[in-house]
């Protein structure tokens, strides 16, 4: 192990220019821009790792899957798989950003880019540990699958289908997910879990087309109708006050409880990354750590309505739209959750109001009693010198889809800082934690092989 560890270290200054390649291929999912391009980017790099690679598809106008599979000589009983996705999200703004977003600039520790995170360093630091292992050993301790989707940023719409699909090709024993958060002090989170998601749009339309605002008198503003719709959503401390929405809601364990009161939080650290002054509810300490780890929320997530361009323009607007996400905690099922919306809506009067329902993803969660916790825990340990066990993450992807279908466990476990600003102008991953994260891979193909 000491040899295949110390060509990791050797091997850095390839591992970043394959980065650089991969971020430089745009890859945006919400505009279908260079998927195609990307995927077979992606397959490339895993050929010249020396896993065999292949491309999946399901029909013309969806994004393809790359799949990758190597057999262990020693060990062909044991399957590892790797989920990971080479989509991006939109980069908008651009004159946020210090320098191109598709550039992969190196700036003394980090790289920069769009995808430099989320997820394409997560995804080439698994595809250099196994490479490191054919270099050192000509072997790998376990098979290994790697599934890299181009849908995550837009709701992995479809991976449901390619995981029913190609069930038999995609079978494993354990999951290693796309991507693990690291602290402000470089702990790694070991996550079991991850939220689900209902992301829905209000429309309200009252005329036919825009008027002059003095006419507010007269015409109704859908503006005001959707602001009062979505006020009755929930309450100011961020519960929700939909009928039933809590009903299924699977409680913590005391196991559970505490894991969440052993995991750091610097409640302070976090309120001055983001320019605020208080939590929702005004959580502190334990209170604010379970409520990212089991509280469900109701989230604006955009309110489009009339003239929001610069300067002053007078308009009462026919028509407004407001995005909501809602993120889910075991057992909540997205297409009950939406019909409870529906009722709500419908049961407060505003059942003119058009729905539409964009997707809806499930939570997971496995317990901490899995043997796979502890190999994978023991070996964020031993590279990154402690980690930390993480319930759930707050955030969502289809996990509940892979647990479900394949039935085997997942954990989320990577390199991604979590001040990295994914989603946000100037991402970065940390060159430093990627060689661990590479190194932790290393570790946990080992551990599971063994065991």
């Amino acid at each position: 192990m000491k040899k295949i560890l110390k060509h990791v270290d050797s091997n850095m200054n390839n591992l970043v220019s394959e980065l650089q390649t991969l971020i430089r291929q745009p890859s945006i999912s919400a505009k279908n821009e260079g998927l195609e391009k990307c995927a077979q980017l992606v397959k490339k790099t895993l050929q010249k790792a020396g896993i065999r690679s292949q491309i999946l598809r399901l029909g013309k106008n969806i994004p393809p899957l790359v799949y990758g599979e190597l057999r262990s000589k020693k060990n062909p009983k044991k399957t590892l798989l790797f989920y990971n996705h080479y989509d991006v999200q939109p980069v908008e703004p651009l004159d946020l950003w210090e320098s191109p977003p598709f550039s992969a600039k190196v700036k003394g520790n980090k790289v920069f880019g769009r995808g430099s995170a989320d997820d394409k360093g997560e995804l080439i630091t698994r595809i250099k540990a196994v490479e490191s292992y054919l270099k050192i050993k000509g072997d790998v301790p376990c098979n290994i699958k790697f599934v890299i989707e181009g849908e995550e940023e837009v709701g992995s719409p479809h991976i449901e289908k390619y995981l029913k699909k190609f069930k038999k090709k995609f079978l494993c024993q354990g999951i290693i997910w796309e991507f693990g958060h690291v602290d402000s002090k470089n702990r790694p989170i070991v996550g079991l879990g991850m939220k689900g998601l209902l992301f829905v749009e209000l429309i309200s339309k009252e005329s036919i087309r825009d008027a002059h605002s003095s006419l507010a008198v007269l015409i109704k503003n859908p503006a005001w109708r959707l602001i009062e719709a979505v006020k009755s959503l929930r309450d100011s401390n961020g519960r929700i006050l939909i009928k039933d929405w809590y009903k299924e809601v699977r409680p913590l364990t005391k196991t559970d409880l505490k894991i969440i009161k052993a995991e750091p939080f610097d409640d302070a650290a976090f309120k001055k990354e983001f320019g605020i002054k208080s939590f929702v509810g005004h959580k502190k300490g334990f209170e604010a750590k379970k409520a990212l780890v089991s509280g469900a929320t109701c989230n604006v997530a955009g309110f489009v309505s009339g003239y929001v361009e610069k300067g002053v323009k007078t308009v009462l607007p026919a028509k407004a739209l407001v995005k909501i996400d809602f993120r889910l905690v075991p057992d909540m099922d997205p297409t009950q959750q939406a019909q409870r919306l529906k009722k709500h809506l419908k049961k407060k009067g505003f059942g003119d109001l058009k729905v539409k329902i964009h997707h809806g993803v499930a939570a997971a969660r496995i317990s901490s009693s899995n043997p796979f916790v502890s190999q994978v825990k023991n070996a964020a340990d031993e590279s990154y010198g402690q980690s930390i066990l993480n319930v759930s993450n707050a955030g969502t992807g289809p996990m509940h889809s892979f647990v479900k279908i394949l039935g085997a466990p997942c954990i989320s476990i990577g390199s991604t800082y979590m001040f990295s600003r994914i989603h946000s102008p100037n991402e970065f991953a940390r060159i430093d934690l990627l060689k661990k994260a590479t190194k932790c891979i290393c570790l946990i193909m080992d551990k599971f092989g063994k065991n």
